[in-house]
């Protein structure tokens, strides 16, 4: 194996953890275990290649869009999280319940930014998850080409039944997918998990890029509270829609 290769690599997974924050040339070095003149010539030829960029002395590094085109995710990554940070914070702060922004990424969806609640009970977030089992991930796949639609399920089959009810043939997945679409809004309510999701789209240039969630133990989700959180969802993805153009 060539360790600089390796070195590289452990690099940029660890910068890509966090999710758009930056690292400095110390807190990296200290993470790899590397000498910090080690670490910053692997940095520069990162930096070089476009899968690094360098947001300040003090700031640090953070990805490049080199990193996001490996995964067919667009420039919008970066943009997304700047663009999304402090809406989804005041969203949090007025509803009390953690809220994400998620995409479609290597046929999951993947939790591009988050923002927790404070209550001691709150769903856990986990940085990938199975498409149709998440209110964002249903919603992003509404929104796919027929093409690109088709291709998604040829590779991952159709929802069971235990996990995306009624769809378990092309015909429903469609019924349902269009019904997305009309209403701009996804609900999902798993009982066995007494998980409550709501999801909502963030447009840019004409387009869907992300899916704004938000999630909660069922316990805490009344009529009223259901209200309060599909008007707030729609304010905050209108916002970070018009921030993206």
């Amino acid at each position: 194996m060539v360790q600089v290769i390796i070195r590289g690599f452990d690099i940029i997974e660890l910068i890509a953890e966090r999710r758009g924050h930056a690292l400095t040339l110390t807190e990296i070095a200290q993470s790899v275990q590397l000498n910090q003149s080690t670490v910053a010539n692997i940095i520069k030829t990162l930096v070089h290649k476009g899968y690094l960029e360098h947001v300040g002395t003090k700031k640090g590094y953070r990805l490049g869009p080199a990193a996001f085109q490996l995964t067919n995710q667009s420039a919008y990554g970066q943009e997304l999280i700047s663009a999304s940070q402090d809406v989804m914070e005041r969203l949090t702060a007025l509803l009390g319940e953690s809220c994400i922004l998620g995409v479609l990424r290597n046929n999951k969806r993947y939790t591009l930014n988050v923002v927790n609640s404070r209550h001691d009970i709150q769903v856990q977030v986990h940085s990938e998850r199975n498409v149709y089992d998440t209110a964002s991930g249903r919603l992003l796949i509404a929104y796919l080409s027929p093409g690109e639609l088709k291709k998604f399920i040829d590779l991952n089959g159709l929802p069971t039944e235990a996990l995306w009810p009624g769809t378990t043939t092309p015909e429903a997945l469609k019924t349902q997918l269009e019904s997305i679409q009309r209403e701009g809004i996804v609900f999902t309510d798993h009982k066995d998990r007494h998980v409550k999701g709501f999801a909502v789209p963030v447009r840019a240039s004409g387009g869907v890029v992300a899916g704004l969630s938000v999630f909660l133990p069922a316990f805490r989700c009344s009529v009223s509270k259901e209200q309060e959180i599909i008007a707030a969802l729609q304010k905050a993805a209108t916002e970070i829609s018009a921030r993206l153009g």
